[in-house]
């Protein structure tokens, strides 16, 4: 376990069993209900005003030190994945199916800690903190649903903070991407209409299997040709479902596509131009097509002066022994944090989780180890942003 300059042993211990008791109780997006009352009743007891019920299940909790001053915001995430967990020790998930495979459960700990530590120096505070617990992170777009529900107004949040845990690297390492440091997110169902015919006879039938094929090749065109070499994305055809009888050309095929960005640049060449693509290839061989957006998250950028303030804050409180500025992107994955810096600037930071199983994974695992680092690093920015004169 890693030592901190403002957590006790036994408020890192206490984390802990909370981290342990929310692995064992998974819930999936918009159904954490009973990790917001648990997140809640802490919050209550601790002395924050709370307010439930945002966004679904979502929880806000409000610190105003009474004091004039900035007004900052911490954000951590509570919800769970539809995965069979095939860890052994004694936390495991007891709900069948469900798991906390991408480490929501620590992120709500850190926060519940540093929650704590925050409100024990309220007297040497100045300003206003909202908490976010949100709900939805895992394909939920829950950061939309919560800036829609208001968290970042009355007051106005002036910066917001959040962090992930990043399985392969070094254990307790905090590290700071500035501009783009996860990928956006979008993706889109192709229905591609064609003319159903006899296998024997594809001149009088509109294959989409053959369109679905060569539109397949030619998206890659898009990252190729057509998005800048110096920036990321890729475009990956995730399902491609057609037809059930050898002797039969279908009349229909469907295509799931999924479409990564670094930047709104990036996304612009591939989002942008991906309904021409599939136009041009459809019309040429006869078919038709619906384009359905399904799902989108945009590019997370770190606002390039806050993440060099975090990352001098966390070397002048000493929250980790390791602090880096990264200048690559760690991850294509998205997050939803992303629509939260839309709003307003901040920083997204990154906590190693060590040689853990990776995201997503059955038998992944957050590191409790990194608790009073990842914690840590809230509290410092509170101490530092909302320090009295």
């Amino acid at each position: 376990m890693h030592s901190s300059p403002f957590f006790t042993q036994p408020q890192i211990d206490d984390a802990v069993a909370v981290r342990h008791q929310l692995h064992q109780h998974p819930e999936l997006k918009f159904e954490e209900t009973d990790t917001a009352k648990r997140v809640a009743e802490r919050l209550t007891s601790m002395g924050y005003k709370v307010t439930e019920g945002i966004a679904t299940t979502g929880v806000l909790a409000e610190l105003d030190t009474g004091r004039k001053g900035p007004v900052i915001a911490f954000r951590a995430d509570m919800d769970a994945l539809p995965i069979k967990e095939a860890n052994g020790f004694a936390h495991r998930s007891q709900r069948e199916g469900l798991m906390h495979a991408c480490g929501h459960d620590g992120h709500t700990a850190t926060l519940l800690l540093a929650a704590e530590a925050i409100i024990a120096k309220r007297d040497q505070l100045c300003g206003y903190i909202k908490l976010l617990f949100q709900p939805g992170e895992e394909g939920g777009n829950g950061a939309d649903k919560m800036v829609k529900a208001g968290v970042l107004q009355n007051p106005q949040v002036d910066a917001i903070f959040g962090y992930h845990n990043r399985p392969g690297f070094p254990e307790g390492q905090l590290f700071v991407k500035p501009g783009p440091a996860m990928g956006g997110n979008d993706t889109f169902k192709i229905t591609i209409e064609g003319v159903s015919g006899h296998a024997a006879m594809p001149h009088l039938a509109v294959d989409p299997i053959y369109v679905g094929a060569s539109l397949v090749q030619q998206l890659q065109g898009l990252v190729g040709r057509h998005k800048s070499p110096l920036e990321a994305g890729v475009i990956t055809v995730a399902a491609f479902h057609a037809g059930d009888a050898a002797n039969v050309i279908p009349g229909q095929a469907e295509l799931l596509v999924n479409i990564r960005s670094d930047r709104e640049s990036s996304r612009a060449a591939l989002v942008g131009q991906l309904e021409q693509v599939v136009n041009g290839v459809c019309s040429a061989h006869g078919a038709r097509f619906q384009l359905e957006h399904q799902h989108q998250i945009p590019p997370l950028v770190n606002d390039a002066a806050w993440s060099e303030r975090v990352l001098a804050i966390a070397a002048e409180h000493g929250v980790s022994a390791d602090i880096q500025q990264l200048d690559y992107m760690p991850t294509m994955g998205a997050e939803d944090f992303a629509f939260y810096l839309q709003e307003v600037p901040g920083c997204f930071f990154f906590v190693g989780n060590g040689d853990s199983a990776y995201l997503h994974n059955e038998r992944y695992d957050f590191n409790d180890a990194i608790l009073p680092v990842a914690g840590g690093m809230f509290v410092a920015l509170a101490t530092s942003l909302l320090k009295r004169g």
